[in-house]
């Protein structure tokens, strides 16, 4: 299979016109994500629209995709409209900012595997520097759009790097936006913490915490909980 299509168990990703293709990253996000009693959920940065897609297929929720890339927008649509729950998803090629400002209602349910180098150097390729740098969505501006989008009893899922996870986890409480679980990421047991995923709410409360490990001593041999984690949607598992 070429490497520009992906397969799934309930839908395919075509990804030759988005920059930041297929990764560990969002198959993990959007497994991890509680969507059973979303009745409305947010994709911000969508790219190929993988995460909207799993997550409209294991919830009845009514889905709204942004991304301000339009690479991004053309391939997410494309995608969805290729898929068997197109009718509950809909692309949008806007920014977070402008969505923010023009959107006027609240979401139960926000989720983002948003760009997050903040100092590192940038790739060559604009998209691709768009996609995984936050020049065009600094942290301040993804919390801005969470904290006026997310219903009062609604939750945030966020996927980032140890280091701005800590960054974005005090800005956020310090705007009553509460890390509510967490879930450290370990390629392997040999490797350091990679990411952290996390689930913010405005109730605070006692979190919970979790380690998962993705691969075993040798490469490509996957642990049975990352299996156990992704196994709706990986073909192999």
């Amino acid at each position: 299979m070429s490497n520009q299509i992906f397969a799934f168990k309930q839908f395919q990703i075509v990804q030759d016109k988005c920059a930041m293709k297929v990764g560990t990253d969002a198959v993990l996000l959007g497994s991890w994500v509680n969507a059973s009693n979303a009745k409305t959920i947010l994709d911000i940065g969508t790219g190929t629209g993988i995460i909207a897609m799993m997550l409209a297929q294991k919830s009845a929720a009514r889905i709204d995709a942004i991304d301000i890339d339009n690479g991004a927008f053309i391939q997410a649509t494309e995608n969805v409209n290729n898929c068997k729950w197109k009718e509950n998803i809909e692309i949008h090629h806007i920014s977070l900012q402008q969505f923010a400002k023009e959107c006027d209602h609240k979401y139960d349910l926000i989720v983002s595997n948003p760009p997050y180098f903040i100092d590192s150097s940038k790739a060559s390729e604009e998209s691709r520097t768009n996609a995984r740098h936050t020049d065009q969505l600094p942290f301040k501006d993804l919390l801005d759009g969470v904290l006026k989008l997310l219903n009062p009893n609604g939750k945030f899922y966020v996927i980032l790097p140890t280091k701005e996870s800590e960054l974005f986890r005090e800005d956020a409480e310090k705007n009553k936006l509460f890390l509510t679980k967490l879930t450290r990421i370990i390629t392997r047991t040999d490797k350091p913490e990679k990411r952290l995923m996390m689930r913010f709410e405005f109730i605070q409360r006692t979190f919970s915490e979790s380690t998962i490990i993705i691969e075993k001593d040798e490469r490509h041999s996957y642990t049975d909980e990352y299996k156990e984690l992704t196994k709706d949607y990986y073909l192999a598992f």
